[in-house]
């Protein structure tokens, strides 16, 4: 059994592996790497094979998206802790010992991210995740270091180790025993709000989760699904909804469906009228009646969730809406909203 596996999920991503694999090799003499390739027709296979022949490779059948796609490829991974790894990030020397060492250190701990900053702009956070990763009342997602579009300057302010709601799919470490514990990424999401949702999960049994910002890594984002696709839109408005449906006690989750319908609607008429975005429109509208159809395939799992709870408040899902506090309160910043 290794002890840590760092596994990249590529699909076409040959400029990618090119320009990132290598830092990734080099700063992480410790752990063994993979690249599980989600049937990728470009160069990238012939890439591993004449470049990188010390990194081994999982070949899946099809393009699984990035929550069964990784589910699949861990299964056949052998090591105590994985580090799901985007293809768009660049590491920096000694990257992996601060996370490993705080694993180590607390064996509470089922997950932890570093410090996510911009590629192209390496004084500020990136968007996925920057210096870890909450949520409001209403399921609606922010980090230390990006609230919305408002992404931070990287001043050093946020540089303590932060128990978090949610850790980054860009750059997750998890001990491999809390993953399948958990259930793992829920494959049906394909892609976004994956990882939030099985950070829930591990928080509901007891387990931690936080950020490790004396790792640093550099994320490029967006390369798979840039911001502005309304298939981007239909995954984020559906799986957070499909989210909120699995994790929220009974007696919450009436009246925050009944907010949230009224907040989507808000956004797609928003999204509409005042940024002319037909498409977005109707990915929005898409994604609730989505929802609404396989939201009953939900209720066994709902079940199982809920009655093996342990925790049944978690302080990182903040009391607040996020919405009230970023628009009406003009709270930009993370730090404003202490």
């Amino acid at each position: 059994m290794d002890k840590t596996a760092i596994v990249i999920l590529n699909w076409n991503g040959e400029k990618m592996m090119r320009k990132f694999l290598p830092s990734v090799v080099k700063n992480s003499p410790q752990a063994t790497i993979y690249i599980a390739d989600n049937a990728s027709t470009d160069g990238s296979l012939g890439l591993l094979r004449t470049e990188f022949p010390e990194v081994k490779t999982i070949i899946l059948d099809r393009n699984w998206g990035f929550a069964e796609g990784y589910n699949k490829a861990l299964r056949e991974v052998d090591a105590e802790y994985y580090v799901l790894l985007n293809s768009d990030i660049e590491v920096s020397p000694q990257w992996l010992s601060p996370l490993l060492n705080f694993m180590e250190s607390d064996k509470n701990v089922a997950a932890c991210q570093p410090k996510l900053l911009s590629e192209s702009d390496r004084d500020s956070f990136e968007y996925a995740g920057a210096s870890g990763g909450f949520i409001d009342k209403y399921g609606y997602p922010f980090c230390r270091g990006r609230i919305f579009d408002v992404v931070e300057r990287d001043n050093e302010q946020y540089d303590e180790p932060c128990e978090i709601f949610w850790a980054t799919g860009a750059c997750l470490m998890i001990r491999a025993k809390d993953y399948w514990e958990a259930g793992g990424l829920d494959g049906r999401f394909f892609a976004h709000n994956e990882e939030i949702d099985l950070c829930w999960r591990l928080r509901l049994l007891g387990r931690k989760i936080y950020c490790i910002p004396a790792s640093r890594v550099y994320h490029v984002g967006g390369g798979t699904l840039p911001k502005g696709n309304p298939r981007k839109t239909f995954l984020n408005f559906r799986n957070n909804l499909t989210m909120l449906y699995k994790n929220l006690p009974k007696q919450e989750l009436r009246h925050v469906m009944f907010v949230r319908w009224i907040l989507d609607y808000v956004a797609a008429w928003h999204t509409l009228l005042l940024n002319g975005n037909v498409e977005d429109f109707k990915a929005i509208h898409k994604a609730r009646r989505a929802f609404r159809k396989w939201r009953k395939s939900f209720d066994e799992e709902r079940e199982r969730i809920r009655s093996s709870a342990i925790l049944q408040d978690i302080p990182e899902q903040r009391k607040f809406c996020i919405l009230w506090q970023y628009y009406v309160r003009k709270r930009r910043f993370y730090s404003d909203l202490k």
